[in-house]
């Protein structure tokens, strides 16, 4: 079984990931800001779960905005339980609103968030996971780079950030035993509060002149939830099942790319296009050896 940290998991997919992993019997470490404070409700219900079932639930503060905050929750991790193993970087935020009116400030703030704080984090776990030549980093990224609809800008900007940090990192990361690993969730309409919990734009002079636009902005979450098939229920937890399922494949067998998507866009097939084609070019290059796992 392995040591897991999981970024982001107070909430959504990474709450349901910590549980699904604990309970297949992994290490886990559920990290999230304030575990005293803001999500203490969450970090005692991890404390009842273990603490009722015997699982290795444990909870640690990160804030992914903060390198010192990286670094000392990787450092509690690893002098607890003797190593870390994986590292699952799944904290992120929505933004909801026009473009225009978002700040370069607002802007700014979700990169620093959503690609940043992953990159914060690997630079914290990747100094252990290279000296013991072993490891996995998966990401949870999204469909959202692919299907890229309205009003999500500022979103679908460091969603694609933090999958092209995934990307160029894991041609490093391998040649140190290290494997890379990238979910890609569609659409989550049930499970969640990603949309009631959004952020909205600054500059509410610009929002207010696009109000003739403010109708389709409102039924952003009802559009998103009709590409579902009726019967079929869009739930984080299928996001989590499939993470564990990544974590209990062989070295060397987990798949570079998972999408698990509710509403059918076929972003698995452009994606592995993508991928065949970003491949042939890194091996004309004369840098294929990038591209394989080393021991």
């Amino acid at each position: 079984m392995s040591v897991i940290l999981i970024t982001g998991a107070a909430t959504g997919i990474g709450y349901l990931t910590a549980k699904k992993l604990a309970s297949d019997g992994h290490i886990v470490w559920a990290s999230m800001r304030d575990p005293e404070g803001r999500n203490a409700k969450t970090a005692a219900e991890f404390a009842d779960l273990a603490s009722a079932t015997g699982a290795e639930l444990h909870t640690v503060d990160l804030d992914v905005t903060s390198q010192e905050s990286a670094n000392e929750a990787v450092r509690t991790i690893v002098e607890t339980s003797g190593n870390l193993d994986v590292v699952v970087q799944n904290a992120g935020h929505l933004y909801v609103g026009y473009v225009e009116a978002f700040t370069d400030e607002d802007i700014a703030h979700l990169l620093d968030v959503n690609a940043i704080g992953a990159h914060r984090v690997n630079r914290a776990a990747l100094p252990y996971l290279r000296d013991q030549r072993s490891g996995t980093l998966l990401y949870v990224g999204s469909t959202i780079i692919v299907t890229t609809p309205p009003f999500l800008g500022p979103y679908v900007a460091s969603k694609a950030a933090f999958d092209a940090l995934a990307v160029v990192t894991s041609y490093e990361a391998a040649q140190f035993g290290i494997e890379t690993s990238i979910v890609m969730p569609g659409a989550i309409t049930e499970g969640t509060a990603h949309f009631p919990n959004a952020s909205h734009a600054s500059d509410a002079t610009v929002t207010a002149a696009y109000a003739h636009l403010d109708p389709l902005v409102a039924r952003n979450e009802e559009a998103t939830a009709s590409l579902v098939r009726p019967g079929v229920h869009a739930h984080p937890q299928g996001v989590a099942d499939e993470i564990s399922r990544i974590l209990a494949l062989p070295r060397g067998q987990k798949p570079f790319r998972s999408v698990v998507d509710f509403t059918e866009a076929g972003v698995d097939h452009v994606m592995a296009f993508s991928d065949l084609t970003r491949e042939a070019f890194v091996n004309r290059m004369g840098f294929g050896d990038t591209l394989e796992l080393k021991d």
